[in-house]
């Protein structure tokens, strides 16, 4: 089973169930010949309010199986879980990405139809006993995530990466007929924050480091300066963590590896059982520990935490 700390799932809207039959889903229809290759922006439009939830064709993914938790949308991703024989799988789309990846491997074997001028598919040798990912990459190098894990019993190579290649599918069928769709965020909801903006400042000098600037994410949802990181998501609702008051907001703070990390919750409209969650992140680059970089977490806390928009 996959851990929480590398695979966040989180959810904005409103769940939605999905029923009927399992069919395979209609294959993306090819470019026509004088068609400009498709760019990530050409297929999916703004990364800043991109409902993954959209490009998913559940029905097709769960091959009949039941759907154990409906599809949820996140700032950043797309959630359900299907089962297969009495096995649980969590079911995610999402986040777009570039950059090098050493895990991404070409994937010449899917064939479930032809591909859009300029986009290939990738599959990913990151723990790959226990996950299946493909990955949707564009003409301009940003990729779509696609992946299926195992929740809670081990099941095979096949099922997994045959309900990733569905999902390619599903997501392509999407972009093709216009499908794709967008989010829309509550007045005070995290989703209408740019984090990069709350990592400004002198201020933040100290725990992120001396002459640092802040670095967006590609969603518009995370930044990074220097040693701290904002990252800004929904999720389920837990206590997990030790709870402190931090400039007057409740917050809970976790140590793992070289980071340490504090977080605040605010509910998220819509979504009964989740929240919209603004967690700050300071890495040890000294080899310190994560316990060591608390004093610093808080530090960047307790600037970040009153900027942030009230519920």
């Amino acid at each position: 089973m996959l851990s929480n700390s590398r695979y966040i799932f989180v959810a904005l809207c409103s769940a939605f169930a999905v029923t009927g039959c399992a069919t395979t889903p209609e294959p993306a229809p090819a470019s026509p010949p004088d068609a400009d290759p498709l760019t990530a922006s050409a297929a999916l439009g703004d990364f800043t309010n991109l409902d993954y939830c959209s490009l998913l064709d559940l029905p097709s993914v769960a091959g009949g199986s039941a759907v154990a938790e409906p599809p949820a949308a996140s700032f950043e991703q797309c959630r359900a879980v299907v089962t297969d024989n009495g096995a649980k799988l969590a079911v995610v789309i999402g986040p777009v990405s570039s950059g090098a990846d050493p895990n991404m491997k070409p994937y010449e074997a899917y064939q479930r139809g032809a591909l859009p001028d300029g986009v290939s598919v990738q599959q990913s040798t990151f723990e790959a006993q226990q996950l299946c990912t493909r990955l949707v990459t564009f003409t301009d190098g940003i990729r779509l995530t696609l992946s299926v894990a195992d929740q809670d019993k081990p099941t095979s190579t096949e099922i997994r990466c045959g309900k990733a290649d569905a999902m390619v599918a599903g997501a392509l069928a999407a972009v093709a007929g216009k499908r794709v769709g967008r989010l829309t965020f509550s007045e005070h909801s995290l989703g209408r924050v740019d984090p990069c903006s709350l990592l400004s400042g002198h201020e933040l000098d100290a725990a992120s480091g001396a002459g640092t600037a802040p670095s967006p994410g590609l969603t518009g949802h995370s930044c990074i300066r220097g040693k701290v990181s904002l990252a800004l998501s929904v999720d389920d609702a837990n206590v997990q963590g030790e709870a402190e008051k931090i400039e007057g907001r409740t917050a809970r703070r976790s140590t793992e590896g070289a980071f340490c990390t504090i977080w605040t919750d605010q509910p998220a409209v819509g979504a009964p059982g989740r929240v919209e969650r603004a967690k700050i992140s300071v890495v040890d680059v000294e080899g310190k520990g994560g316990e060591e970089m608390c004093g610093a977490a808080r530090e960047a806390a307790g600037i970040v935490l009153p900027r942030l928009p009230k519920p």
